[in-house]
C-alpha cells in the first residue's frame, strides 16, 4: 500500500498511556496519592455512545491498551500508509474540565514527561508530540510551555477546545505569549465540551444523544475562532498560529463571509483590527481534515476547498485510533495532486517545521 501513495505527515494521532497507573512515577505529591486514587480528575459528558471512541482490532499483540505500544503503532498505521512524522495528541485534554488548577497542572506536566521518556526519546523518529497545557491557570499553562519547549520534538502546544471562557478572551494571553515566544504552535482539540465546569456544547443547551454531541462539534469551533478573532488575539500576538483539530471544515466558507460583513458594517466596535477577519484566518489559522465532510457528491466537497483556498491551511489527520479515523487512501480522492501534497505534507512540514 505504501507504495501507492505519497507521503504523509499525520497531525492527529491519540497515543494512550500503558496503564491507569502510567503517570504516578512523574507526580510529586500530595499529587501522586491522588491520582492513584481518582485518576486525572478530568470529566466527558457520559453520553450513550456503544461503540465507544476507540477501535479495538489495533489493540497491540502484548496486550496493552489501543495506541499504547510505539512499536506496534509503526507497524499498524506509519508502515502501511507511508507516514513519516505523527503529531501526538494524547487522550488527556479533558484535564482543563475539572475543578483544581492545581492538580490539572501536576497532570499535564506528568503527561508530558511520560510522552518524552515513552515516545519521543526512542528510536523511533516519526513521533514528534504536542506539550498538553491545562488552561485553567495561564501562568501556570505558560510555565509548562517554557519548561517543555526546548525538547527537538515537542513542536506544538494542545488544549481543549471545550473551555470555561472563549479563547480570546485575555485569560489565555499568557499561553499564546510563550507559544509564541517559543515559536509553537496551539492547537485545541474536541472532546470535552459541556463537561465537568465547561458551558453546554449547543448554543441552545445539552444534547440527549452522542450523536447530536458530536455533530454540533463545529458549533463551539465557530465561537472560539470568531472570539480569537474578534478579540484581535493574532494583532496582539502576530506571530501565533492556531490550529482547529477534528472540527471539520465544511463551516468555514460561510463564516467567513458572515464575519467579514459584518466587519464592514461594525468595524468601529473592534478598531484594533487592521485587517478583514478572513485575512487573519487564511494567515494564522490551520484546519485537520478529520472528520472530512462526504457529501454524495465529492465535487461539492472540492468546490468548498476552492472557495477558500483550503489547500494552503489544511493538513491530514487519521484520529488514529478513534472509531471515526480517515485513512490517506480512502478521502479526497478528487483534490488535484499539487493541493494534495499540501495537505498531506507540506502545510503540516512547514507549520511543525518537521
Amino acid at each position: 500500500m505504501a507504495g501507492q501513495i505519497q507521503k504523509v505527515i499525520d497531525v492527529d494521532v491519540h497515543q494512550m498511556l500503558p496503564s491507569g497507573q502510567a503517570l504516578l512515577p512523574y507526580l510529586p505529591e500530595p499529587w501522586k496519592s491522588r491520582y492513584a486514587k481518582t485518576g486525572s480528575g478530568g470529566s466527558g459528558m457520559n453520553l450513550h455512545n456503544p461503540v465507544g471512541v476507540i477501535r479495538q482490532d489495533c489493540r497491540p499483540p502484548s496486550g496493552g491498551p489501543t495506541a499504547s505500544d510505539p512499536d506496534f503503532m509503526v507497524q499498524d498505521l506509519l508502515k502501511p500508509y507511508n507516514i513519516e512524522r505523527v503529531v501526538l495528541t494524547g487522550d488527556m485534554m479533558g484535564i482543563s474540565t475539572g475543578h483544581d488548577p492545581d492538580f490539572s497542572a501536576a497532570i499535564a506536566s506528568a503527561y508530558n514527561d511520560h510522552l518524552v521518556e515513552y515516545w519521543l526519546n526512542t528510536k523511533h523518529e516519526h513521533y514528534v508530540g504536542s506539550i498538553l497545557v491545562s488552561s485553567f491557570d495561564a501562568h501556570l499553562a505558560a510555565r509548562e510551555i517554557d519548561r517543555m519547549a526546548d525538547h527537538p520534538k515537542m513542536v506544538g502546544v494542545i488544549m481543549c477546545s471545550g473551555q470555561r471562557n472563549l479563547l480570546g478572551q485575555r485569560n489565555f494571553y499568557p499561553i499564546y505569549e510563550a507559544a509564541s515566544r517559543h515559536g509553537l504552535p496551539v492547537a485545541i482539540h474536541p472532546g470535552n465540551e459541556g463537561a465537568g465546569g465547561t458551558p453546554p456544547p449547543t448554543g441552545h443547551g445539552y444534547p440527549t444523544r452522542y450523536l447530536e454531541w458530536h455533530t454540533s462539534l463545529s458549533q463551539n469551533y465557530m465561537a472560539q475562532l470568531t472570539s480569537l478573532i474578534c478579540e484581535g488575539v493574532f494583532e496582539k500576538f502576530p506571530k501565533l498560529k492556531f490550529v482547529l483539530l477534528e472540527g471539520g471544515i465544511a463551516w468555514l466558507p460561510g463564516l467567513m463571509w458572515q464575519m467579514d460583513k459584518a466587519y464592514k458594517q461594525l468595524r468601529a466596535t473592534m478598531p484594533w483590527l487592521k485587517r478583514l477577519p478572513s485575512e487573519y484566518i487564511r494567515d494564522h489559522c490551520y484546519l485537520s481534515t478529520q472528520p472530512i465532510e462526504e457529501p454524495d457528491d465529492p465535487k461539492q466537497l472540492m468546490t468548498i476547498f476552492d472557495m477558500i483556498d483550503a489547500e494552503n491551511f489544511l493538513m491530514f489527520s487519521t484520529d488514529y485510533p478513534h472509531w471515526d479515523n480517515d485513512m490517506p487512501t480512502e478521502i479526497l480522492k478528487k483534490l488535484r495532486p499539487e493541493h494534495k501534497q499540501k495537505i498531506y505534507y507540506d502545510n503540516a512540514k512547514k507549520l511543525y517545521n518537521l
